[in-house]
Parts: C-alpha cells; structure tokens; sequence
C-alpha cells in the first residue's frame, strides 16, 4: 500500500516514484550477472518464520480444545490435505507436506504487497537519512519477481522429472516420451508419430514450469504496480483521504488475490506431481 510519492532515479513525479519502487536491490555475481538480494534475503526470511510459525503451534499441540492459534493452524493444515487427498491417490507422505510448504510460503510472501509502499524507505531515512533512503532500493514482494516465481517452478519441475522416472522408470520414461500421446502399433509408424510425440510430450513438460512461474509473478507484479499507480494519483494532501479509501479498496480485493495464487499455484504443483505418477 502506498503511502505519498517520491523522487526516484527515473526523475521526479510519479515516472520516477515507481522506477524507484520497482528497481531490486541487487549485487553483482559471478562476473556481470547481477542477483536480486531483496528478493532472495525476504524470501527466505519468510521462509524460516513460516516453518517456525507452524513448528511451535505443532510442538505445543494439544488433544483437548485448541485455542485460536491452533485451530487455526490445524484449519489450514487440512484444508491442505483435503485438496491433496482430492488429487492425488497415490502416498501423500512427501506430497502433503510439500504442498503445505508451498502454499503457506507463498501466502507469506504475496501478503508482503499488503505493508505500506514506502515503508522500507520510511525506515531507511529514519535509520540512515533521507538521503540513503533516496538511493537504497528494497523490493519486499519475493513473488512480484519472474527470478523468485521461477526458481519455485523449476523445483516443481525438477520434482515432476524425478517422479516420472522413479514411477516409470528411466526407460519407461524415455520410451513414454516417444510413443505418447499418439500410438502406433507397426514399428513404422512408431518411427513416424516419435518426433511429434516426443516434440510435444516436450512443450508440455516445459509449459508447466513457465505457467506456473509466469502467473503468479504477473498477478503479484501487477498487484504491486496498482498500489503504485493509485499512490502516484493520489499524491496531494487534497486527494490524499481518497486515496486512503482506494488503497483500502484494493488491498481488501488484493487479499483474494494473494490467497487464490498460492493455492493455484499449491493445487497446480499436485496436479502436476499425480500425473507424473500416471502411465499413457
């Protein structure tokens, strides 16, 4: 949520106000390749606090009445395992888990476009001086970055190659990549349908990493930027209660969002993982 527009290293006004807000905070690594350490360092802050949140409602669990904590927790906790019971049919001993991860990490970090938009500067100049504020760049949503969404889907893809060949086998796998979807029966027209089978047995497995990543990194970049947008219109005292009521009205909305991208994104991820499982 924003707060009042500033200057930024794209000039004055409202321009320069989101440059400045979408710019990373980012080092230099192996040579020219520059790394978002804003990204990289929330997220797994966020990472660690959401492993420790449902670590100590589950070590002081109790079997009498739980109090709001816990029940809360245990409320999302099978919620969970409703939708992955629904699923999945095979062991849900890694893959509950899993999407439990998965979805309350993802809670997390989108709810990070819910703070206040200068915020992290606020902090900055209270801490360092206006000045510092000016240059130091913080982005604080992990999943409004294509680089944090990505490295998520790639896992995800990673889980699904190592499922396909421990089901299948690795010849199972490599011979299902040649002769599926399409089936042939004389050996020559196997020889024919493997190229297309095997050309779109490929877009479909390179197609689930990209969907994924690009669709909760474009709704929570897009989230991101209309907090932005209404914070730079809004940007004198006069306008300055209407824009309280806008940003109020967006965040309210902005919460749906957050919540149904990571359970998308969580469901997805067990859809993906139970077809691994299945045989053409």
């Amino acid at each position: 949520m924003g707060l009042a527009p500033e200057g930024g290293e794209g000039g004055g006004g409202l321009t320069g106000y989101i440059v400045h807000h979408l710019t990373h905070n980012t080092i230099t690594v192996a040579g020219d390749a520059g790394f978002h350490l804003d990204s990289w360092a929330i997220a797994l802050g966020l990472g660690l606090l959401a492993c420790l949140w449902l670590w100590l409602y589950a070590r002081k669990a109790t079997s009498g009445v739980p109090g709001k904590g816990q029940a809360f927790v245990e409320l999302v906790v099978e919620f969970v395992d409703s939708q992955v019971k629904d699923t999945f049919h095979g062991d849900r001993r890694f893959i509950a888990p899993l999407a439990l991860t998965i979805f309350v990490w993802v809670v997390f970090m989108n709810a990070m476009d819910l703070l206040p938009l200068d915020l992290p500067s606020a902090t900055i100049a209270a801490v360092a001086g206006e000045q510092a504020a000016h240059h130091t760049f913080l982005r604080v949503v992990p999943t409004a970055d294509v680089n944090t969404t990505f490295a998520l889907s790639l896992t995800v893809f990673l889980l699904i190659i190592f499922y396909s060949i421990k089901v299948k086998g690795g010849w199972g796998f490599t011979k299902e990549l040649f002769t599926a979807p399409f089936h042939a029966h004389g050996v020559l027209g196997k020889i024919v349908l493997a190229v297309p089978n095997l050309f779109l047995n490929l877009v479909e497995y390179l197609s689930k990493p990209v969907s994924l990543g690009m669709r909760l990194f474009g709704n929570m970049y897009a989230g991101e930027l209309v907090f932005m947008l209404i914070a730079g219109l809004f940007m004198s005292w006069v306008t300055f209660l209407p824009g309280v009521l806008f940003q109020s009205v967006w965040a309210i909305f902005h919460i749906l969002i957050i919540l149904l991208q990571a359970f998308i994104f969580m469901v997805l991820t067990v859809v993906y993982l139970s077809m691994a499982h299945e045989h053409h």
